[in-house]
């Protein structure tokens, strides 16, 4: 079992009379990723609402603002107790056996566009084995042909810009992984958190998009930037896409520095040290769901 000890530190100054905050910083609470201990403290002294959406497990903190600086920070202790599966048996699930909470993650989205890429896709991959493995096609092809670069996209940008362009950071991978893997009816989602392990060559400790997809019985972790170790995810929210998933979403004036991050490995319950490092086995920190 991995435990991972992580906080996130956020600034901000704000216009008055002050503006209204809706946060997914909290560890999501799943049936394999279990959050030990947490905290949260705040430079004002401010009423807050923390919301659990009960199909994802988005835990959205709400709260009004008052003008002036604010400090956020979020402490917390995670155990990642891994499903593990085995690639070779991990079958995808036609489309009229996917359970219903799954079925949101077949349709196109805002910055997923799977419609336009479904021909596209199936001359690339209709050919391939319908599982985990066509899946890992998939990621692996997108690695091949784009380029992670720092800065290179923006907030408007989506699967098929990406696809065009060649370039992006974590978020464009995802959302054209995601994209590709709904054009060939594959249940995708986009997955925000941190991560421990990522190259320090990219720079600071920063938040981190990655795909979950369907297959066989529950949701397996890709990362579709090839940036980061699955095993050391933290995950916080999922969604259909980025605008489904952001660490704040606000309503009103206000500026923002850079997040502070940091996350380090410690020894777990039994005492054991368990770095994240690559494995070739499946990971999800979701629970088994039933087909409907």
């Amino acid at each position: 079992m991995v435990r991972l000890q992580f906080s996130i530190e956020l600034h901000y100054d704000i216009d008055a009379p002050g503006c209204d905050f809706i946060f997914n910083i909290h560890a999501a609470q799943t049936a394999h990723q279990i959050v030990v201990h947490e905290s949260l403290g705040m430079s004002q002294a401010l009423a807050t609402n923390l919301y659990t959406d009960p199909v994802t497990h988005n835990r959205y903190l709400r709260l009004h603002a008052f003008g002036g600086p604010l400090t956020v920070r979020y402490d917390a202790t995670v155990d990642l107790d891994h499903f593990i599966g085995q690639p070779a048996q991990l079958s995808e699930v036609a489309v009229a056996n996917l359970p219903g909470e799954v079925l949101p993650y077949i349709y196109p989205s805002r910055y997923c566009q799977s419609d336009r890429l479904h021909k596209f896709a199936v001359k690339e991959f209709g050919h391939l084995w319908q599982g985990y493995g066509r899946v890992q096609a998939i990621r692996d092809w997108i690695l091949q042909r784009v380029n992670f670069k720092s800065n290179s996209s923006t907030g408007n940008t989506t699967a098929v810009d990406t696809l065009i362009e060649e370039v992006g950071v974590c978020r464009d991978f995802a959302h054209l992984m995601i994209a590709l893997c709904r054009a060939v009816n594959i249940p995708a989602r986009f997955a925000t958190g941190i991560d421990y392990g990522a190259d320090p060559l990219l720079g600071p400790t920063d938040f981190h998009a990655y795909v979950e997809v369907y297959v066989g019985d529950r949701w397996f972790i890709f990362d579709s930037s090839g940036v980061a170790i699955p095993m050391g995810f933290v995950r916080f929210g999922t969604g259909r896409d980025a605008a489904d998933s952001a660490f704040a979403t606000i309503f009103g004036g206000v500026r923002g520095t850079a997040p502070v991050i940091r996350i380090d490995a410690i020894p777990n319950a039994q005492g054991e040290l368990v770095v994240p490092r690559h494995v070739n086995h499946a990971l999800s920190t979701d629970g088994q769901l039933s087909r409907h």
